[in-house]
């Protein structure tokens, strides 16, 4: 998966990679798992190369930052040394490729007549075309389920992860060389001209998965025909009901904003009961300040801290009145926007109209309270009592991920092998003559349709090849 060659043309590399799509489907599935093995085996005899490159990145992109050009969320997304960021990514390329093959199930069957079967069997999107900011250890994930799940793909990566995604590249590219995989199964580009050029291609690519920032995405989903997959933002809410127990909510909003605050999952506004307003919130407040939290306040936040007896020493550096754009930014830093509302209802209302439809969590000792929430949130994923960073492809045991999608058809929420497969349907007619629908019918002398269920989950005229 080396960088390619700029005298190849655009064009050349999505007829590449439809042709390497449409190789694979001929050969056994046992070979997609013998290539992760293989990357997972690569990355970890190159680690310290790896890291290195990724050291210079990081170097580099300091200096942007210094001088203003480049964001510290950006910054930190990039670091692949940051906590179990590495051992993570190995381990999810293994996890992905113990994970059961996600093609080739049957999802409905049918006996339509007598000899007549009908299957609806999941089966690879085609070829992925995956554009991604800053986090280079994308690369790795984006193929490891591009490969388990059957399809090919093309990965741009952010200049700023340029030395680090090279290596990364060569590594997926030496696994994969040592099976019967084709090499143009995973490629890589570099510029935003092919970028650019790829998009209008949507006769050999079949989805784009942007990851990365607002303007990316959007930018993305107005330039192409071709189906776009992921989120533009990351607006995620935790709502402390009215029953809210003090040591539940301290834990969940720590956590949800701290653990990562430039992750997409990181809660970006706290909504807080009215009824909180002078005995849990106060409280909460203190232990995001004492975590170095800048609060964006609401008028009814604000005066509740003024009121409290709490010792805030960060009152006057820490806190400050909050706008109305306050609510609609996605801060991805130690800053968090904090308003009260009445009850769960309009806190519902206030989450649908503000959020991107990521995350959003309720802290509630009360059943109704959290039912509500659940069904009246729109969005990806709707939690009780947790965190808003376990939206995570890798910790609801997807292996890994291949990004976020807050759409409403095909995948949503964090996206693993099963974002990635959609479905065909064969037939099999097993009758001397075969079978014709104008056998079918009203009338003297038609058939009926039998519609009988067969209980089954594989295809049995379906053998895996060589």
């Amino acid at each position: 998966m080396a960088p390619t060659d700029p005298e190849i043309l655009v064009e050349d590399i999505a007829k590449a990679a439809k042709s390497a799509f449409e190789v694979s489907q001929l050969l056994s599935t046992d070979v997609r798992k013998l290539a992760l093995e293989k990357i997972a085996d690569r990355l970890e005899s190159n680690k310290d190369a790896i890291l290195a490159a990724n050291r210079e990145d990081m170097q580099a992109a300091q200096v942007e930052v210094d001088a203003g050009r480049m964001s510290n969320a950006l910054l930190k997304r990039l670091d692949l040394s940051r906590g179990d960021k590495w051992d993570a990514m190995v381990k999810g390329v293994w996890d992905v490729a113990n994970l059961p093959d996600p093609t080739g199930i049957v999802t409905y069957a049918t006996q339509l007549d007598d000899d007549l079967e009908l299957y609806r069997v999941t089966c690879p999107i085609g070829v992925l075309l995956v554009i991604f900011e800053a986090r280079p250890e994308v690369v790795v994930n984006i193929a490891a389920l591009a490969i388990k799940s059957g399809n090919a793909a093309i990965l741009k990566g952010g200049k700023e992860s340029a030395r680090t995604t090279l290596l990364l590249s060569r590594v997926i590219s030496e696994g994969l060389a040592q099976t019967t995989l084709p090499s143009t199964y995973i490629q890589s580009i570099q510029t935003r001209a092919e970028v650019s050029a790829l998009l209008a291609l949507d006769q050999y690519i079949d989805l784009v998965i942007p990851r990365g920032s607002n303007s990316l995405v959007k930018n993305i989903q107005n330039n192409t025909r071709i189906p776009v997959m992921g989120h533009a933002d990351g607006l995620c809410h935790v709502y402390l009901d009215e029953s809210a127990n003090l040591e539940k909510a301290i834990r969940i909003v720590l956590d949800s904003k701290l653990d990562y605050p430039s992750a997409c999952n990181a809660v970006e506004t706290l909504i807080v009961h009215t009824a909180l307003l002078h005995t849990v919130w106060p409280k909460v407040a203190k232990a995001l300040l004492d975590a170095d939290v800048r609060l964006l306040c609401d008028q009814n936040t604000l005066a509740a801290l003024h009121a409290s007896r709490l010792q805030l020493e960060k009152f006057e550096s820490h806190i400050s009145v909050a706008s109305e754009s306050s609510y609609d930014t996605e801060h991805l830093d130690l800053k968090l926007s904090v308003i009260a509302l009445p009850s769960v209802h309009s806190a519902i209302q206030f989450i649908n109209a503000h959020s991107s439809h990521h995350t959003d969590s309720i802290v509630t000792e009360s059943q109704e309270a959290a039912t509500v929430f659940c069904r009246g949130v729109d969005s990806a994923g709707t939690f009780i009592n947790a965190s808003t960073r376990f939206s995570d492809g890798f910790r609801y045991g997807f292996g890994t991920e291949v990004g976020i999608s807050t759409g409403r058809i095909h995948a949503r929420g964090p996206v693993g092998l099963e974002g990635l497969v959609i479905y065909k349907y064969m037939m099999r007619s097993k009758a001397d003559k075969g079978h014709v629908v104008g056998e079918f019918g009203v009338g003297k002398g038609k058939k009926s349709y039998k519609h009988a269920p067969i209980e089954t989950t594989t295809v049995p005229f379906l053998k895996s090849t060589t």
